[in-house]
Formats: C-alpha cells, sequence, structure tokens
C-alpha cells in the first residue's frame, strides 16, 4: 500500500504521526537519531482527534484548530533544528492519517509518537500495532511523557 521512496541512499525521508505529543523533545531527539548521517525530509501528520465526549459538546473544528497549533509550534522547533519538515493536520483516525499520507509521501519510515502506557488512547485503540500490520514500512513507536518534560524544565 504504502509508496517506497525511491531517493538517493543519502536522503531519508520520515512520516511522523503524533497529536498531542508532537511538541515533546523526545520525539525530537527521535527525528534527530533516526535522521542523523541523512539529508532528511520530515513530514508530520497530526490528527484532529476529539476524545469521545467532546465529541458531543464540542464540533471538530476545535480540535482541528487545537491540532493545527500544536502542529505549527512543533514545526517551527524542527526547522530550528535544522530539518527540512512540514506537516497537515489528517484524518482523525490515526491509521487513516497515515494511509492518506503515503498516499503522497514515500516514507522510508513511520514514526508514531504516544503518551506513555495507561494515558495513551493509541496504544489501547492497537494504533502502534495495527500500524505494522498494515503499513510495509518500518514503525518506530516513541512514548512521549510531556508531564515528565515539563517537570525537568523546571528544575
Amino acid at each position: 500500500m504504502a509508496s517506497a521512496h525511491r531517493g538517493g541512499a543519502d536522503e531519508r525521508r520520515i512520516l511522523v504521526v503524533a497529536n498531542e505529543t508532537v511538541g515533546g523533545e523526545t520525539l525530537r531527539d527521535r527525528i534527530r537519531e533516526r535522521s542523523e548521517g541523512f539529508r532528511s525530509q520530515v513530514l508530520v501528520v497530526s490528527p484532529a482527534l476529539n476524545s469521545p465526549l467532546k465529541h458531543w459538546v464540542s464540533d471538530e473544528d476545535e480540535a482541528r484548530q487545537a491540532a493545527q497549533e500544536r502542529l505549527d509550534r512543533s514545526l517551527a522547533r524542527l526547522r530550528e533544528a535544522g530539518f527540512e519538515a512540514r506537516g497537515e493536520i489528517g484524518d482523525g483516525e490515526p491509521l487513516q492519517a497515515i494511509e492518506d499520507a503515503l498516499r503522497t509521501f514515500g516514507a522510508d519510515e513511520i514514526i508514531i509518537s504516544t503518551h506513555p502506557e495507561g494515558r495513551s488512547n493509541w496504544l489501547e485503540k492497537g494504533v502502534v500495532s495495527g500500524a505494522r500490520e498494515r503499513f510495509a514500512v518500518p514503525i518506530t513507536h516513541v512514548v512521549v511523557d510531556l508531564e515528565r518534560e515539563r517537570e525537568e524544565l523546571q528544575r
């Protein structure tokens, strides 16, 4: 299903799928590690998610706007770090968002960023394992603990 990247040996195309964790330092560190030694292009897709409860009391526009704001901040940080990065808001279903992105972005690798176990809806729903079963692209799972990162910043 996924279009394979056919670029040069010194190029790497990384598809990053993250929502609330998109601005995490742990995620940026992993992108940096996976890009080392390559001229990398990064596409960050943030699915516009709405929790089941919020779905009944809000509209999808709020979820998309919040996702766009997080995405914009993350892209600015990635570009400051020297990455060629662009982003888009994806389908609210993460696996569909990945499939949609792979239609136009031939990724060499997919990085899926989640909250830690117990706080991650994506892990509960099997997004990472589902992606590994569904896509013929190497998948890297990154756990971003935003609470821990905030605590470390305050020290």
